[in-house]
């Protein structure tokens, strides 16, 4: 089974040379952390920095350097930063190669609900709205359950809808999900992790065929 560092690096390896990516609040944040050696991936931070680093070492930070999520960050060399206005022009011109964002709920046709959570004071979904629906493409970083313990991938989403049908992958402490016409289909499984398991905690249409790959990081 994965933890959260261990979906970061798995959804490392989805980035490309050259790449723009737009990095979410939560797991999300971390894949920073593991970009590849000698890959120049350019991260955005939609509260108004385009060359976002990774998180500082303690006694590093700097208060007025921080992300969407109010995380102190770090800069590379080049970086830029700029008002809210001139970074959703960024986003919603579609400049964004990958946006990768944690979900509360995610259904097998690929709808996303990521901001809503039951009986708590929740000021709003952020850039969410706007990043779903101008990202090139979209990966969900998330716990496969909640702390009920019933699934998050689902037949139909329950809580408000960010986005219709726009999640492209979806990848769990379970394994790594790809959303197709016939629903999530497995494509590789977290070391320790039965297909019985997956079954078992995934609500939607789920598609196991052959034989599974393990996880490697």
């Amino acid at each position: 089974m994965l933890d959260k560092f261990g979906i970061a690096q798995v959804i490392a390896k989805e980035l490309k040379d050259g790449y723009y990516v737009n990095l979410g609040i939560g797991i999300p944040t971390l894949v920073a952390n593991y970009i590849p050696e000698g890959m120049e991936v350019v991260l955005q931070s939609e509260n108004g920095l385009l060359g976002m680093g990774p998180f500082p070492f303690e006694g590093d930070e700097d208060p007025d350097l921080i992300n969407a999520g109010k995380q102190t960050i770090t800069k590379v060399p080049g970086s830029a930063i700029f008002d809210g206005a001139t970074s959703f022009g960024m986003i919603r011109a579609g400049k964004v190669d990958l946006t990768v964002l944690g979900a509360m709920e995610v259904s097998d046709n690929g709808d996303i609900a990521n901001w809503k959570i039951p009986g708590k004071m929740v000021k709003g979904m952020g850039g969410a709205m706007d990043l779903v629906a101008s990202a090139k493409n979209i990966i969900v970083a998330m716990q496969h359950t909640n702390k009920k313990g019933e699934s998050k991938l689902l037949g139909e989403c329950t809580l408000p809808i960010t986005g219709l049908k726009c999640v492209k992958k979806v990848v769990t402490e379970l394994g790594v999900f790809e959303i197709t016409e016939r629903g999530f289909e497995l494509k590789e499984i977290a070391p320790g992790v039965t297909t019985e398991e997956v079954r078992n905690k995934t609500e939607g249409r789920l598609v196991i065929e052959g034989e599974i790959p393990e996880i490697t990081l």
